[in-house]
């Protein structure tokens, strides 16, 4: 959640952060806030997004080479002025900005004020920036010892940084279960939440791993655990580049992302689906072959859209690898002693790889001793460093809220690896592996000629933009899939929306529809279709009005809905890939009509690393 860049170096500092706000604005957008330091520290923050800040700041642009700035997302107290960050300790000798929770802040914050500190804001951030200043200026310690004895107070979540008038050419960072990478210029820092403000500075970058503190000067950088020993310097190379991070002409991320999945999909297969010898190459899971394969039991961990992906390779692997398999909400599955043994498999999926849910799952899996597995949009990240192996989708950075190829690639793993399990079990004929590695082939371009459809798509939107509910159904794997377009709806265009099997629409849902409810089905041709063709007949005869996603060339169903989108014909263990698309752009467009910002939806934040 929320953004944090920084910057020490010779540059000015304010331009650095700005741009570097923009680019995380997708963390959080309730509030921003800079600080510069000279001789003494300059906090400019304010309500609202990032623009609103420049407004604010106007003329008055602070000139210093040393600076933090912050885009929040609120946990502690509303959004406001005075609860923005950066904070400033009560005599004014810390700065810092805050990613995370510090969970015991209410006892910290009585201590402190048992002492005579005031506070001026409700957040916690505030707290803790006045525990290092109480530290300091009573136990007559070093500025970086400060921070570091006030962080062996804290319990929580933290990724911060922080700045010192007592020392002005010192940066402190530090983090535990919020991510921060530091990039590495010449005679120069930057640090991020994540690369994306970083990219177009340099390609060189350390990740900070939990209870790193990093000192940090124009021409030096010590890492240092939170007992002051000293920790390697692990120095990787982004595989990043500037246009990812940009619209390139279009409107929107979202709409960007959604036409990039062509290419993402073919990139998350490339190298590892190879037709020509018939065989599926996961090299990130090599040395865990033989346990996978022989599992008793895979347990998916995931939250959002990755449960819905999840939930798609439920049906795969149980259909194509004979293994059973349970999906579950990660922030349920840490919280209820759940059965976990060294015959188990836990495979944690996440876009950012900083899911704090997730995370803690992983933790007590892995306790359990489990097998535990990644698969992760972020390459660096927490889960894939977390994990004992895993595989990598290479959807790209993913900048709208609302996930789109991240499902779609994290969708295309999991197919991958319940083909290359299956094969290995022998649960498929040559001839039948041949004909779904082709069919897993040629996806990206049937993806492509759904994208052609877009203006139809842009129609029905139009007529269904005032809808006040929505209703999706599928059957099979294609019942994830409904759930996956009616969580699209619901966080861009604020209409509410459920998703459900098609067949549970008589235990309940079907006391809803009435002529004001559009219907969403997937109704393409597999084993379900004329279960499905029943399911909209019994919606019609009650004036439902339903879009049907069928494939090329159905005439059945058209003769019986009010609109038809088609798609090409595609085996049903690979549906999930194509139906999901128009989905994607009808929320969309139904988005863009109300006047909602796509991007950036109320309330929410695309990576939850905090509970």
């Amino acid at each position: 959640m929320c953004g944090i860049v920084g910057y020490i170096g010779n540059r000015d500092a304010y331009p650095v952060l700005i741009k570097g706000l923009k680019r995380l604005e997708y963390r959080g957008y309730d509030s921003a806030g800079v600080a510069l330091l000279n001789s003494r520290t300059q906090i400019f923050k304010k309500q609202g997004k990032v623009s609103d800040l420049e407004d604010y700041v106007g003329g008055k642009e602070p000139k210093s080479n040393i600076g933090i700035g912050h885009t929040r997302w609120a946990t502690h107290g509303e959004p406001n002025d005075v609860n923005a960050h950066p904070h400033h300790s009560e005599k004014g000798l810390f700065t810092i900005i805050h990613n995370g929770i510090i969970e015991n802040y209410a006892v910290l914050k009585k201590s402190l004020m048992e002492h005579g500190m005031h506070f001026y804001s409700e957040t916690d951030t505030e707290v803790l920036a006045n525990l290092i200043e109480y530290i300091y200026t009573s136990q007559d310690v070093s500025v970086d010892m400060a921070v570091g004895l006030a962080l062996q107070k804290v319990e929580g979540a933290f990724g911060l940084v922080v700045l010192t008038a007592e020392d002005p050419d010192l940066m402190i960072a530090a983090r535990r279960s919020s991510p921060l990478v530091i990039g590495l210029g010449n005679n120069e820092y930057f640090i991020a939440s994540d690369a994306t403000p970083i990219v177009e500075y340099t390609d060189r970058v350390i990740y900070l791993n939990n209870d790193d503190v990093a000192l940090i000067r124009r021409d030096d950088l010590v890492l240092k655990n939170l007992n002051s020993d000293a920790t390697r310097v692990n120095i990787k190379t982004l595989d990043l580049g500037i246009s990812e991070i940009e619209k390139q002409g279009y409107d929107h991320f979202m709409l960007k992302e959604i036409f990039e999945q062509p290419r993402t999909i073919n990139d998350t297969f490339r190298g590892r689906v190879l037709p020509d010898t018939n065989e599926i190459r996961l090299g990130g899971l090599h040395t865990v072959k033989e346990q996978l394969i022989n599992a008793k039991r895979i347990v998916i961990i995931a939250c959002g859209t990755s449960w819905h992906a999840g939930l798609v390779g439920e049906y795969l692997l149980e259909d194509m690898a004979r293994i059973p398999v349970e999906v579950e909400y990660a922030s349920e599955f840490r919280y209820r002693n759940p059965l976990i043994g060294p015959d188990d498999v836990v495979l944690a999926i996440s876009q950012s790889g900083e899911t704090a849910d997730t995370l803690a799952a992983i933790h007590l899996a892995r306790e359990a001793g489990a097998l535990v597995l990644g698969i992760c949009n972020v390459a660096g990240s927490s889960i894939s460093r977390e994990t004992q192996a895993g595989v990598h989708t290479h959807a790209g950075t993913e900048i709208g809220v609302a996930s789109t190829k991240a499902f779609t690639a994290q969708v295309t793993v999991l197919t991958m690896m319940a083909m290359m399990i299956g094969r290995e079990k022998g649960f498929f004929t040559e001839k039948r592996f041949s004909e779904l590695l082709t069919e897993l082939n040629d996806i990206p371009a049937k993806i492509e000629k759904i994208l052609e459809q877009n203006d139809e798509f842009k129609r029905i939107a139009e007529i269904y933009k005032d809808a006040s509910n929505a209703l999706y159904l599928g059957r099979g794997v294609s019942f994830p899939v409904a759930l996956e377009g009616a969580l699209k709806l619901k966080e861009i265009s604020y209409i509410h929306a459920e998703g459900y099997p098609a067949a549970e629409m008589k235990h309940g849902p079907i006391a809803l529809i009435d002529e004001k409810m559009p219907v969403i089905f997937i109704a393409t041709r597999d084993s379900s279709y004329e279960k499905i063709v029943s399911n909209i007949q019994e919606v019609k005869a009650r004036n439902g009005a339903v879009i049907a996603i069928v494939t090329s060339g159905d005439t059945i169903i058209r003769d019986m809905v009010d609109h038809v989108i088609e798609i090409p014909e595609t085996d049903s263990s690979l549906l999930s890939l194509p139906s999901v698309v128009p989905l994607q752009l009808i929320a969309y467009h139904i988005a863009v009509m109300r006047g909602c910002d796509v991007d950036q939806p109320r309330n929410l934040a695309k990576s939850v690393t905090v509970e």
